[in-house]
């Protein structure tokens, strides 16, 4: 018992902590990236504590619900958009053993509860009673169809080569020359989970100059933030499962496996924000054009090739 309550605090700790990380990170890389100055002054040290005052900030802010939403749909999207990404980190693992919940079928479980995230940007968008909202959440669904075909298809490359749906037994399984066997897949996984994320380029669902914000215009508060903290939440997770998956997770020379799944993970999450400030936004029809005519002929090349090479050997 007191096993399970430690990992889960673990858990814990990592779905609060590493999303503030990566959005401070996110603050400075940008700054330096595009010449301007970024946070700098709360907590005074280089703006450390930039994060910690917008929480405050949004923890101030009233909350407000417009007339003729939904209230009820209206006030649980946000959650319904960020739990299934803690639900997710139970079954990644840290290091050999360090994984709160070992599930045989982990990679299918994985993939089926970060599907159902997207339903809070449905949600929102049809409750808000606003019609830029419900384009936004029908955007969202709309990449969430298109790319889920090849994010399905890159991971089961991996589960073929390990022989296994266990995320444990997939980084057991990996070997230093999956690196460039596995590459094609790696970046179709990558890449259909930043759409699904709706991260930059991918951001057509909130795009300012048309949709103002898509099924986050009529929130305020708490709530926004709820949908804020879902965004650096799924780039940590999104991380995490191309490490495991593509990356070999805690496997490196030297130091401890924590520290390499740490270290590989906060690569990917610098490589999101290197793309967020490098692409400007697809177009919609770009979007599906990347999806249907290119990631997912990848992602089959991908699957045959993985064929191949386990029936040589």
């Amino acid at each position: 018992m007191l096993d399970v309550v430690l990992s889960f605090a673990v858990i814990l700790v990592v779905f609060l902590v590493l999303p503030l990380i990566v959005g401070q990170t996110e603050h400075k890389v940008m700054a330096h990236m595009q010449s301007r100055l970024g946070p700098m002054y709360a907590g005074r040290f280089h703006g450390w504590a930039q994060l910690i005052a917008d929480g405050v900030k949004f923890a101030q802010k009233e909350d407000v619900i417009p007339a003729a939403a939904d209230r009820r749909i209206f006030m649980i999207a946000p959650g319904v958009a960020l739990i299934p990404y803690l639900v997710v980190l139970i079954v990644i693992p840290l290091d050999r053993g360090l994984v709160a919940v070992h599930l045989d079928l982990g990679l299918f479980f994985v993939l089926a509860v970060m599907g159902v995230g997207v339903l809070g940007s449905i949600m929102a968008g049809w409750a808000s009673a606003n019609k830029y909202s419900v384009l936004g959440g029908m955007r969202s669904a709309a990449q969430l169809m298109s790319y889920e075909l090849p994010l399905v298809l890159a991971a089961s490359s991996v589960a073929m080569a390990a022989g296994t749906l266990s995320l444990p037994g997939i980084v057991e399984a990996w070997q230093w020359w999956w690196l460039p066997w596995q590459a094609i897949g790696g970046v179709v996984f990558f890449l259909a989970g930043l759409a699904e994320l709706r991260r930059p380029p991918f951001d057509m669902p909130i795009a300012e100059s048309e949709i103002i914000m898509g099924p986050m215009t009529e929130y305020t508060g708490m709530r926004f933030a709820l949908f804020m903290l879902t965004e650096y939440v799924g780039i940590v997770v999104l991380s995490f499962l191309t490490t495991v998956l593509f990356l070999g997770g805690w496997q490196g020379p030297f130091l401890p496996g924590w520290i390499w799944t740490l270290a590989k993970v906060f690569f990917l999450s610098f490589v999101v924000i290197w793309l967020r400030v490098t692409f400007p936004r697809l177009r919609e029809d770009q979007l599906q054009k990347l999806a249907w005519a290119v990631l997912v002929p990848l992602a089959l090349v991908q699957l045959a090739l993985t064929g191949l090479v386990k029936v040589l050997t």
